[in-house]
């Protein structure tokens, strides 16, 4: 069966830059926190991890950062659905502004999710790729201009209600998290009570003096929206 996940929620997308030992050790630090907060939290592994961090980290939403369209047979060198899917993958992220896809391959990718039941969480950069990309049925969209990844630069007011606009208009139950530039509890309120469903980040987190307090920080912050949007 398909993950569902509960709104608000948090990514933790440690990409490329830790593997490893240190990357089990970031996961199990959202495992204890996301079962302390009562939060989802969506945490990216790279492939040759994912086994290992299912086993430590049972709790958290674990993902995949890329998979291809494929079917068992014949495709050396690509990463094979059933593969992440039998490594305790839940989830996969597709189309990141770090590994783009064409439509066509997004659109095999996501049919093989499909089949497999896999979460699917594909980015988007401009308000018009967002609502082209929601047509095609993801479960989360990652929204963020790919000009401000990495920059500690958050998006503007203007492009985060665009584009969950853009998305939401073509099937409201996509999920939207803003997440670009974000470093601080702060920064995930904002965009969490201008309408995203989740938030979270790379470097925001990785370069924390201590990266346990920022997840802290940030959860926290996604309590007190969940508290404000109700009221």
């Amino acid at each position: 069966m398909k993950k569902e996940i509960r709104v608000p929620f948090l990514i933790v997308n440690p990409k490329a830059y830790i593997y490893g030992e240190e990357a089990l050790e970031l996961a199990r630090i959202c495992e204890e926190l996301t079962v302390k907060y009562d939060l989802d939290i969506i945490y990216t592994a790279q492939h040759v991890d994912l086994r290992m961090i299912w086993e430590a980290a049972p709790h958290v939403i674990l993902t995949a950062q890329h998979m291809d369209g494929l079917v068992p047979g014949r495709g050396m060198g690509h990463i094979l659905p059933e593969g992440i899917r039998e490594a305790g993958a839940q989830a996969v992220v597709l189309n990141h502004a770090e590994h783009p896809l064409t439509v066509g391959q997004l659109a095999k990718a996501l049919i093989r999710a499909e089949e497999l039941e896999l979460m699917t969480i594909v980015c988007a950069n401009t308000p018009e790729e967002a609502a082209s990309v929601a047509k095609l049925g993801p479960d989360i969209m990652i929204c963020e201009p790919t000009s401000l990844i990495g920059t500690g630069k958050t998006s503007g007011d203007e492009y985060i209600l665009a584009t969950n606009r853009a998305v939401k208009a073509v099937n409201p139950d996509i999920k939207v998290i803003q997440a670009a530039g974000v470093s601080t509890g702060e920064d995930v309120y904002r965009v969490v009570m201008e309408g995203a469903d989740g938030s979270g980040g790379t470097s925001g987190i990785l370069n924390a003096p201590s990266r346990r307090e920022k997840i802290v920080d940030m959860l926290e912050a996604l309590k007190r929206a969940q508290r404000d949007r109700t009221k």
